[in-house]
């Protein structure tokens, strides 16, 4: 079955490896095969790869278009995702998805799973920087009754 991508003008995404830019004018594009496709808002570099979850998803990403170097990401994975795990055992149901799809080589949908993983990694960020927000404005208080 055949994949349509539109493009729209000067957007980016990875086919097969390649990085492909369009032009000034919206492109449509069938492949027609089986090949690796990331439009531009899938795409993660290393440098927006800056936190542990992200790191992840950019491990599967090259899983996923660079099949010459599959070992090297793969041993990254399994490093990133065992110190991932050890300090947030709760993220475990996740990660033994994304790996089992990693495992059969479906690459995308462990892509897609990741994202969740990051989602989660955000929304628990936040929620500690409010805690902590709250635990400074709490002292802050209690210091000038004093």
């Amino acid at each position: 079955m055949a994949l349509k991508i539109t493009l729209k003008p000067h957007e980016r995404m990875i086919l097969g490896g390649a990085v492909i830019t369009n032009g000034h004018v919206r492109s449509d594009f069938i492949v027609e095969n089986n090949a690796p496709v990331l439009r531009q808002k899938e795409i993660m570099s290393e440098q927006d790869a800056s936190s542990p979850c992200r790191r992840i998803y950019l491990a599967i990403q090259l899983m996923y278009v660079d099949e010459k170097n599959l070992i090297t990401y793969h041993n990254l994975y399994w490093k990133l995702v065992q110190s991932l795990v050890k300090a947030a055992p709760s993220v475990l149901g996740m990660i033994d998805q994304m790996s089992e799809h990693i495992l059969n080589n479906r690459y995308y949908q462990a892509l897609k799973l990741s994202r969740r993983l990051i989602q989660y990694e955000e929304e628990a960020t936040q929620h500690v920087q409010k805690t902590v927000g709250s635990l400074q404005s709490h002292r802050q208080s209690n210091h000038v009754r004093s």
